[in-house]
């Protein structure tokens, strides 16, 4: 008879190899549907290879994929970290930019010395918000946040569209739904002549590293495990677990509002209701497959930013579908979490005995 046995201390060579083979696992599984597409496997992989390491153009297009995707995989590692579901990155990340634009657009009109951090602590705090009010609603009155912070993704995004339409509307962009360019002095410093790389970039691995010396050093990271742990367990010990989850959200809603900053003052330049391809919801995977360490956050966003960059390289030279990518994600999200498991519970062979 086979049954799972919960680990004591799952072994550190199994939680580090997890994401890693979990990766592995979901890019050799992608080769199936390459191959069903008729395209030569190894040729299909170097191609994607190509697309990201090939140029030095290719590998600062990844970096800039990524920055968004450490961001809100930092608001979902986070917030995971202390079993708060913040499913809604994706709204918050709207609302940073609806802020950043909202400061950038000429309401203020100061130097770029003045300018660029009014528009990061306005976005941050406009995104803060957003996760704010479903953890008042789950701690108050008990309202599952998975719920609420999804709905709100949906809201959120028309309310800004209602603002695009409106107050916020370009009056020189001819009818299409954008808002007033921000000011060139609200921009994020580019890092490279003639790319698209941004100082965004510098941001979120501070960002990162902040998040992981906060986690691993301080109080607040030691409550912050505590409460994900066990919260009776912790609100016994003294801890203040309305609190700590409070503060987590404001944290992690303002990683999400900065990575709506860095993609309108960093990139864009400019709002529309297509801003983000789905960024929040990829936090959730890079969370996942960074197994909620900032550190490895940061791998995991290179990682899926890598892939999606690859993809589409590897579609246009060969006439694969770009949404190979999707796969790949969505596989590795599934490995992580079949790895997760077996990493919790080992398989235990017992003998039942026949009186």
């Amino acid at each position: 008879m086979i049954r799972f046995e919960t680990r004591n201390a799952p072994p550190r060579a199994l939680t580090v190899g997890v994401p890693i083979l979990s990766a592995l696992v979901a890019l050799a599984l992608a080769s199936i549907p390459l191959a069903f597409a008729g395209a030569n496997i190894p040729t299909a992989y170097a191609e994607m290879i190509k697309g990201v390491f090939g140029s030095k153009f290719a590998f600062s297009e990844m970096l800039t994929r990524a920055t968004p995707l450490i961001f809100t995989g930092l608001a979902a590692a986070l917030a995971f970290r202390a079993k708060l579901w913040n499913i809604g990155a994706e709204g918050q990340l709207y609302l940073g930019a609806l802020a950043a634009v909202a400061i950038g657009a000429g309401a203020i009109d100061v130097p770029a010395f003045v300018l660029v951090p009014l528009i990061i602590v306005f976005g941050a705090a406009a995104g803060a918000a957003g996760m704010a009010v479903p953890t008042l609603l789950k701690t108050r009155f008990g309202a599952d946040e998975v719920v609420t912070t999804l709905l709100l993704n949906f809201i959120i995004l028309i309310f800004v569209q209602m603002m695009l339409e409106g107050a916020l509307k370009d009056p020189m962009s001819m009818g299409w739904p954008q808002s007033a360019p921000i000011l060139d002095q609200g921009m994020l410093p580019q890092l490279m002549d003639r790319m698209r790389i941004h100082s965004g970039l510098i941001m979120a691995l501070v960002a990162a590293g902040i998040a992981q010396f906060m986690l691993a050093r301080s109080v607040w990271g030691f409550r912050l495990r505590a409460v994900g742990e066990n919260a009776a367990a912790a609100r016994h010990a003294g801890i203040g677990v309305n609190r700590s989850l409070m503060s987590v959200a404001i944290v992690s809603g303002g990683l999400a509002g900065l990575a709506g900053v860095s993609e309108v003052a960093g990139l864009k330049g400019y709002l529309t209701a297509d801003l983000s391809p789905g960024f929040g919801y990829t936090g959730i995977v890079v969370a996942m497959l960074a197994g909620l360490s900032p550190v490895g956050v940061v791998i995991s966003a290179l990682f899926i930013a890598s892939v999606f960059v690859g993809a589409d390289s590897m579609s246009r030279a060969m006439g694969v579908s770009s949404y190979l990518a999707d796969l790949v994600v969505s596989m590795s999200l599934l490995c992580v979490l079949i790895g997760g498991f077996f990493a919790r519970f080992r398989i235990v062979r017992t003998i039942s005995e026949v009186a």
